[in-house]
């Protein structure tokens, strides 16, 4: 992969109407992408998939929405209302197709402590402000810089929240009121259990109950009750229907007339206060939208669509229009009297198991809910608050996931997770996010500053190793310099390098040990991860992806773990292509996968291992379709023998992937050309000279030009250096190109004036390309012309 890559539009039309590979359409029914418009709109065929999965959404998305205000201490429809706008605004008009938003736990605390301290309608002017700030954040295209927190941070401040959610909504539960912060809950939570209600217990259990074990029910019909009755439905339509045929003496919920439904108004109170209070809903709302909008790109990949929609694509999460999305509906929901509305993973993760395909789904989930605001509230009524607090309190426990426990802890980030946790439940969500990466800064100078330096001896060979585990910076000078203070002058010493990262001071204090203990006659070998930065000051990070192998400290054979010399070479390469370069082209990959392959070029060239194509072409995955064999040769129709690799090769690029280019590419040196030159075709008795008789026609071509042939502009006729070989290398390029115009499906495409041939020769030596003007091998009787490639300048 070229470091230099040209970049791929995910809205890239098919090269043509057979450009889908077999292999590109099973691809795309794993999340595969196929977009007809900037908005993600699926195919009319699509329709009933999304209106399916709007209805699942709105099912799971009603109680959710409803206990949510509950737990904020908001108007009940401040949730209905962000719930809609959610759904209509921010799925119209963000960057994420399949996300659902609407109001999100994640906001709950932030949201309860801000009416508190402000009062509902200062609230609303708050989304609004923070709303305009995201879309500031969007023009800015800051998006991607919110994903730089640390997960470890990210999790902990979604536990605090769960477990300040599960604390209050517990005294609900318990038939009494939360508290004012998660502390007190904790403090009162004693007395609350001695006197509990038994009428809301009641309910508050059975919610609880049926939506920990509905996701659970066994066989078909767990699966269709699953389906028609999201498991947040069932427990509270069941926990209502128990309340109201048992007649039992309970809160309910309360939906005012929307005449008296309270709108924002001008901020009241300290500025300072204010401003905080929009940065904190900003950067919560933010980062958890942005997050789910990632998982949606996950979950989609993962699923597979049905056959009849195969061919339905979905764009890439675009971050940044996701944030002008969320903005745009937090300003819509503030001004109307709705809570702040986010991204929310749960109910986008719903969306695409329900199958939903484009962003209509989250469209019309917004409207069912706007409807049902209006048409089902003597139904919404009936439900028990203490359903809804139970509900509430599932979700706020199950955001504190083992599995992120379990990975913070493996990453050696226990310490963020719990910090970050402790400040949002002592503190507040800002306070809490504050200390976490307080926390994370200190950790990462702990390991900065802690590098582990070593000195041994080994008695038998007499070396000296210096072992460094950590990054090397400044900081470690002092100890690496003690270390290599206890080198004797003139043994042999090795110094390895377990970090990923050395800074110049360091540098310059190993450099120059170097240099002096190797004037006073010891030898110095430096392996490791940065090693490379040792010899050459330039490269501040490991091995580039092009350096050869007998250049690489990090793909020397680990003889000692017994893997043998050669393979052990093999998997250090793969070590170092994960450690290095995987990280960089996993998107491209990932993108690639979805959609298949699409290449416009088939490259045709020789398998000698000095010719790396992606290196001489700056190509990456996806650009070129590759074939390689002994001699860059092409059989002509009729000469394959038992070996049609070639001709199949060129006929699917030709008729399925619809290349609009061939090009063959020889080089200086090749090994096949030279046995030909030397000795001319001989007997087919083995699978190598049988394939080499095809080369004959390179020769006869060279023979008929009287030894001259084609040439390389601004040399001689006759090339320099290698006289006669090259000149056959060059023949073959141009011989194998009439052998490609002889193939049916090329002579057919060429015919239509949709694919062009091309010539191009490397010389090893020189590091130089060389390419075919315009009337080589075309038939015309002059000698092909090579013409160098120069930079900047056009070739020939």
């Amino acid at each position: 992969m070229s470091a230099c890559a040209p970049s791929r539009s995910s809205d890239a039309d098919p090269t043509g109407p057979t450009g889908r590979s077999a292999h590109s359409s099973r691809a795309s029914r794993r999340g595969g992408l196929l977009h007809r418009s900037p908005y993600g709109n699926g195919p009319e065929g699509a329709l009933p998939a999304d209106l399916s999965a709007s209805v699942a959404v709105f099912l799971i998305a009603l109680p959710l929405s409803l206990g949510i205000a509950l737990a904020t201490g908001a108007p009940l429809q401040a949730g209905l209302v962000a719930a809609a706008v959610g759904g209509i605004v921010a799925g119209r008009f963000g960057g994420a197709p399949l996300q659902i938003s609407g109001p999100a736990a994640g906001l709950t605390v932030v949201v309860a402590e801000l009416i508190q301290r402000y009062g509902w309608r200062t609230t609303c002017a708050i989304t609004v402000l923070a709303g305009l700030a995201q879309l500031g954040l969007s023009a800015l295209r800051t998006a991607r810089s919110a994903l730089m927190v640390s997960p470890a941070i990210v999790h902990g401040m979604v536990a605090g929240i769960g477990v300040t959610i599960a604390l209050a909504q517990l005294h609900i539960v318990l038939g009494g009121d939360p508290e004012s912060s998660a502390v007190a809950n904790v403090l009162a939570l004693p007395g609350q259990l001695a006197d509990p209600h038994p009428a809301a217990l009641s309910v508050g259990a059975l919610t609880v109950v049926v939506a920990l074990l509905w996701p659970r029910l066994p066989g078909r019909a767990g699966v269709m009750a699953r389906t028609v009755f999201p498991p947040a439905l069932a427990a509270v339509a069941l926990a209502t229907a128990v309340a109201v045929l048992s007649d039992l003496r309970l809160s309910r919920v309360d939906l005012p007339s929307w005449h008296s439904h309270a709108l924002p108004s001008l901020p009241e109170g300290p500025v300072l206060g204010l401003f905080a209070a929009v940065l904190t809903v900003t950067l919560v709302a933010s980062v958890e939208s942005l997050l789910s909008a990632v998982a949606s790109d996950k979950l989609a990949v993962a699923r597979t669509l049905p056959d009849h929609l195969s061919g339905v694509r979905i764009p890439r999460a675009d971050l940044d229009r996701e944030l002008r999305g969320q903005g745009l509906a937090n300003m819509v929901s503030g001004a109307l009297g709705g809570l702040p509305v986010t991204g929310v993973a749960v109910r986008t993760a719903a969306n695409i198991q329900a199958g939903a395909v484009s962003r209509r789904s989250a469209v019309l989930h917004g409207v069912w809910v706007l409807l049902a605001a209006g048409l089902l509230v003597g139904v919404l009524e009936l439900i028990p608050l203490a359903a809804l607090a139970a509900l509430v309190m599932v979700v706020g426990v199950q955001m504190v996931k083992i599995v992120h426990i379990r990975s913070v802890t493996r990453h050696r980030e226990i310490l963020v997770y719990a910090a970050t946790a402790a400040g949002v439940v002592l503190l507040g969500v800002l306070e809490g996010v504050g200390i976490g990466i307080a926390v994370a800064v200190a950790l990462a100078l702990h390991r900065l500053a802690h590098t582990r330096v070593t000195h041994e001896t080994d008695e038998e060979s007499g070396t000296h190793r210096v072992r460094v585990r950590g990054q090397l910076t400044f900081l470690a000078v002092p100890r690496l310099s003690r270390a290599l203070g206890r080198v004797p002058e003139g043994s042999r010493a090795v110094v390895e390098l377990g970090g990923s990262f050395m800074d110049h001071a360091a540098y310059e204090a190993l450099r120059d040990w170097e240099a002096s203990h190797t004037a006073h006659g010891g030898s110095v070998e430096v392996t490791g991860r940065s090693a490379p930065c040792v010899r050459e000051p330039s490269s501040s990070h490991g091995c580039t992806p092009w350096t050869p192998w007998r250049n690489h400290q990090c793909t020397r054979p680990r003889t000692a773990s017994g893997e043998n010399p050669d393979h052990g070479q093999l998997l250090g390469g793969v070590r170092n292509f994960q450690r290095t370069t995987a990280p960089l082209v996993r998107t491209e990959l990932a993108r690639l996968a979805r959609e298949g392959q699409r290449p416009s070029h088939l490259f045709l060239t020789c398998a000698d291992s000095r010719l790396v194509t992606s290196m001489i072409t700056s190509s990456g995955p996806g650009d070129l379709f590759t074939v390689r064999n002994v001699g860059n040769l092409v059989p002509p129709p009729g000469a394959e023998v038992n070996d049609d690799s070639v001709a199949a090769a060129i006929e699917y690029a030709v008729e399925v992937l619809r290349v609009k280019s061939i090009t063959v590419c020889g080089h200086s040196g090749c090994g096949a050309m030279q046995a030909l030159y030397e000795s001319g075709p001989k007997d087919p008795t083995t699978p190598l000279n049988r394939w080499l008789s095809h080369g004959r026609f390179s020769l006869d071509r060279l023979a008929t030009r009287h030894g001259a042939g084609p040439r390389i502009a601004d040399r001689d006729t006759v090339p320099r250096g290698t006289d006669g070989l090259e000149a056959l290398c060059l023949a073959n390029v141009v011989q194998q190109l009439e052998n490609l115009r002889a193939h049916p499906c090329v002579a057919r495409r060429l015919a239509e004036g949709s694919l062009e041939l091309h010539g191009m020769y490397f010389h090893v030596g020189e590091a130089q390309t060389y390419v075919l003007d315009g009337s080589g091998g075309g038939g015309t009787g002059e000698d092909p012309v090579f013409t160098p490639v120069r930079p900047g300048v056009a070739a020939a």
